[in-house]
């Protein structure tokens, strides 16, 4: 039988269901928000492991920027910029002593100082960056002077060569580096010579005013043993055929035209011995030449030439000079020694063919070229050489190959080439200088060039090269300054270093007049200087700005950068939420308490 549960008593479900009512709280425990509060402390763990990363990445950027660092050679800017400065605020003054002996004049010397002075005054140039310092001491006697190593008289200058008076004179006034000396002797035949050496003689009339000597005096001190000679308008310093290197080669070149008719070859190493090696020595302080030489053959010239019945000769005309020079044909730079920045100049003997033989030029004028050549500045020269009998020759030996007469044809040729060589330097070829007091006969000197020549070219390359190493220290100054990252080696650094104190060497053996060195030196500042500048590390593709570093590598570590950063910006967001929480329960729970 079925049971029946008795329903449970009011009493016991009244007490069941209080029993499953939740405890209430006491009083005194504050209420908790779980959103705003909470009870435990945040930890740091997870923050301390986020800021780990990031400390790890920022350890590891000076490692990255030492693997890409510049090395930099350290330059002395300061000297730099001290040469510079002295350069441009000081004049450079080269030390020049002048004697003026007037023998059978019976003068104050004192007098005769002040009217030389005030006559150089009036014929000196003003330079701005380089200018001369010289001093003058007139002597003068009714019948000779006396020197430590003789005595001049005026029986020294009569009936007597110019060759065997300046020979005498250089034996007594003995003529240093810095000393000019001018003689003026009263005699019989009048004329005016300036010897190979350091001095020059005047021989004026027995009647002649003491005042137009002064004059004289006065010009060939300035015009000739200061400029040298030269007129305005002829080749500037800046403009001298000398290499940023301080090189210079020289190319000689025969050219046969054509082969079929003759075929002409020379001895150059006798040529080289006797002309061309002493004045390679002469201007070693100025330039370090080299020669070469070479044979062409099938040379044609790009210019036409014309039949003149009068000269019976093929004649070309100074127009047509331009286009002489076949620069398809006549391949003259096969050098190999002349690398960076030396310079070439080119000397070319033409040989026309037979069909266009004897070939003359025709100056302006309607005169013959006496010497049947040409100069082009800063190239070369040119000359025109015509066989013996070249008609003769083309008819009988066609195909003969013959040596071109040294003695005849090949000593003319090549003092033909000096006078070129001393055009391309600014002298004259001729041996006269016309002043305004007269002419002057200039001995010349078996070197090509004579001493006080060789003077006046040391003194303008000392000036230009201790200017152009001054700017080209400075540009290069300025260049490495600007640009932080550029790569600077030892070697450039080394070369700067030299070139400053080969700078320094020049300006002191300048002070002191001592040419030739001074000349060396500053040839050897220039040519290191602009080694330095244009050393081909500078502009190596290892060079790169700031900008283009950061462009390079930012791909690589900019993204992985930004998440840890953030990262660790969220995390500490996070802490400082998790730690105001905790705080504002621990503040609510005191306040309960």
């Amino acid at each position: 039988m079925a049971e029946i549960s008795e329903a449970p008593d009011s009493d016991s479900s009244k007490l069941l269901g209080s029993d499953s009512k939740a405890p209430q709280r006491p009083d005194s425990e504050p209420e908790f928000d779980p959103k705003l509060m909470r009870k435990t402390k945040p930890g740091l763990k997870r923050l301390f492991l986020t800021f780990s990363v990031l400390f790890s990445f920022l350890l590891g950027f000076p490692f990255l920027w030492k693997s890409v660092e510049i090395y930099r050679s350290p330059l002395p800017f300061r000297e730099i910029d001290s040469l510079s400065t002295q350069l441009r605020s000081d004049t450079l003054l080269f030390p020049l002593h002048f004697h003026a002996l007037f023998v059978g004049f019976d003068s104050d010397p004192d007098r005769l100082r002040w009217s030389i002075l005030s006559e150089i005054t009036k014929l000196t140039s003003q330079n701005p960056k380089c200018s001369d310092n010289y001093t003058l001491r007139p002597t003068s006697s009714p019948h000779s002077s006396s020197y430590q190593c003789g005595s001049v008289t005026g029986d020294d200058f009569v009936q007597n060569d110019d060759v065997v008076v300046d020979e005498r004179l250089a034996s007594v006034f003995g003529g240093k580096n810095n000393e000019y000396s001018m003689a003026v002797v009263k005699g019989v035949s009048e004329r005016a010579v300036v010897g190979k050496y350091r001095h020059a003689w005047m021989v004026v009339g027995d009647g002649s005013d003491v005042e137009m000597a002064v004059v004289k005096v006065a010009e060939v001190l300035i015009k000739v043993f200061i400029n040298g000679g030269r007129e305005e308008g002829l080749i500037r310093n800046e403009f001298m055929p000398v290499g940023a290197d301080g090189k210079i080669v020289l190319s000689f070149n025969l050219l046969n035209a054509d082969p079929h008719d003759w075929v002409y070859d020379w001895d150059f190493e006798k040529i080289d011995d006797t002309l061309l090696t002493p004045m390679i020595e002469a201007l070693g302080p100025v330039a370090n030449i080299s020669v070469e030489s070479q044979v062409l053959y099938h040379t044609p010239k790009a210019s036409f030439s014309y039949w003149n019945q009068k000269l019976e000769s093929y004649v070309f005309s100074t127009k047509d000079l331009p286009f002489l020079v076949n620069s398809n044909e006549w391949h003259l730079d096969t050098s190999i020694a002349a690398g960076g920045r030396s310079k070439i100049l080119q000397f070319a003997v033409y040989v026309p063919s037979a069909k266009e033989c004897p070939l003359l030029l025709q100056l302006p004028n309607g005169e013959i070229s006496k010497t049947n050549g040409f100069i082009s500045p800063m190239w070369g020269g040119v000359i025109v050489w015509n066989p013996q009998g070249c008609l003769k020759d083309s008819e009988f030996k066609p195909s003969a190959k013959n040596i071109i007469p040294i003695q005849q044809d090949l000593e003319n040729m090549f003092e033909v080439f000096i006078g070129q060589f001393r055009q391309l330097f600014g002298f004259k070829s001729l041996n006269v200088y016309t002043g305004a007091s007269g002419d002057w006969n200039l001995l010349p000197s078996e070197r090509g060039f004579t001493e006080w020549e060789l003077d006046v070219l040391s003194r303008q390359h000392t000036c230009f090269n201790l200017l152009s190493c001054a700017t080209t220290l400075g540009s290069l100054s300025r260049l490495v300054q600007s640009l932080p990252r550029m790569i600077i080696k030892d070697e450039i650094g080394k070369q700067v270093k030299l070139s400053l104190e080969a700078a320094k060497l020049a300006l002191s053996n300048a002070s002191s007049g001592v040419y030739e060195f001074s000349a060396a030196s500053s040839s050897q500042a220039r040519s290191l200087a602009e080694d330095a500048f244009f050393h081909p590390s500078i502009m190596s593709v290892s060079y790169y700005s700031f900008e283009h570093c950061f462009a390079v590598y930012s791909p690589f570590f900019l993204p992985v950068s930004m998440h840890v950063v953030l990262a660790a910006l969220r995390e500490l967001r996070r802490y400082k939420q998790e730690k105001a929480k905790y705080l504002a329960w621990k503040a609510k729970a005191n306040t309960a308490t």
